[in-house]
């Protein structure tokens, strides 16, 4: 089981990206899947998750902002954050996850760098 995350980069202030984390391998039955986020010298932080029936919930910072969507209709699962209005606080290396809803596991995705700057 592996997830891969992409679309990170470097992006002015009030630009957009989109990221992208698809899975692969074995899953039993994905339950949420997610984005989360770590500056340097902060710990990580929840960003944005959405469940198998696609509720979703955001991080006070960047609702208005993100929009997390995910994509099950084939075997290849892959979930979504669209970034919007990126500021200088956005900056932050951004890990996808899975949860796996029979075993309970959380698989990890290996990180995508973002970085807002002028």
């Amino acid at each position: 089981v592996q997830l891969q995350a992409s679309g990170g980069g470097l992006v002015q202030p009030g630009g957009s990206l989109r990221l992208s984390c698809a899975t692969s391998g074995s899953f039993f039955s994905i339950n949420d899947m997610g984005w989360y986020r770590q500056a340097p010298g902060k710990q990580r932080e929840l960003v944005a998750t959405i469940t198998n029936g696609g509720r979703t919930n955001y991080e006070d910072s960047v609702k208005g902002r993100f929009t997390i969507s995910r994509d099950g209709a084939n075997a290849k699962k892959t979930v979504y954050l669209k970034m919007n209005s990126l500021k200088l606080e956005d900056t932050a290396v951004y890990y996808c996850y899975a949860d796996d809803l029979i075993t309970t596991t959380r698989y990890w995705g290996q990180g995508t760098q973002v970085t807002v700057s002028s």
